[in-house]
């Protein structure tokens, strides 16, 4: 692999496999790698249902129904072996588990050494999930050397504490250069926008394939667009290797047509 993107987060809930199809997603469209993409979730295996990205189940949990931090290493040699990028969606349920496996084994360092970046996706939700998410996200920070790309979801509420946004955080400033980028997903209209992506997703469809699969009508597939459009927009200004040619192009068009 170039380059291998793991979402994760202790909290349920959060839009995990949600955020892993919008990345799965950005990342067929722009990069021209080989995209694999694996769902390590022994409860949910919502992202394994994303047929237009074709994950493969990784399986976790043993005879017994315990889950085995080793069945990582079949996982680990594969994003070794193989050529192109990866994208892997772990449940909450395997959070602790893997945050684990990645420090006793020294993950991120071990791939940097066979040529793989590591970049950790994590959810933020508000309301009531915040106070978890953030100690989910520290515990990612704490665990690893990982690069972190940071999604704040406003689904279940803005991103804030004492009326301040999450670049005021103290876990933002004490980590800012290993933060490299934030994506913020609006809470928009319930009704329209809202309804599109819950029909969407109950679908297992990803941004592209709904725009194409003559399921929506004419301005659903418009919302669509907006959304993708400023996902795409927020994403392409993170520097990820998998999508550095795709950058390199449009700097070169944007020039020319200067």
């Amino acid at each position: 692999m170039k380059e291998v993107h793991f979402i994760a987060q202790g909290k349920g809930g959060v839009g995990k496999s949600t955020i892993a199809g919008f990345l799965g997603d950005y990342l067929k469209a722009k990069s021209d790698e080989e995209l694999h993409c694996y769902d390590t979730d022994p409860v949910n295996q919502t992202f394994s249902r994303y047929a237009a990205l074709e994950p493969e189940v990784v399986k976790i949990l043993t005879d017994a129904n315990n889950i085995d931090a080793r069945f990582f290493d079949g996982l680990i040699e594969k994003l070794v072996n193989d050529e192109g990028i990866a994208v892997i969606d772990n449940g909450a349920a395997t959070f602790v588990p893997l945050m684990s496996y990645m420090a006793e084994n020294e993950v991120p360092a071990f791939l940097a050494e066979n040529g793989i970046r590591m970049i950790i996706h994590v959810p933020l939700a508000g309301g009531q999930s915040l106070q978890d998410c953030m100690t989910g996200l520290s515990q990612t920070l704490n665990s690893n050397s990982a690069e972190i790309v940071v999604w704040l979801n406003d689904f279940h509420g803005v991103i804030e504490k004492d009326g301040k946004g999450f670049t005021d955080f103290k876990v933002y400033q004490a980590n800012r250069e290993r933060i490299i980028g934030i994506v913020h997903i609006p809470n928009r209209n319930p009704d329209t926008f809202g309804a599109d992506i819950k029909e969407m997703t109950t679908k297992n469809l990803t941004l592209t394939e709904a725009q194409n699969s003559g399921v929506f009508g004419l301005m659903p597939r418009q919302r669509l667009r907006t959304v993708q459009r400023d996902l795409y927009g927020q994403l392409d200004k993170i520097p990820f290797l998998a999508t550095q040619a795709e950058h390199v192009k449009n700097v070169k068009q944007s020039g020319q047509g200067a």
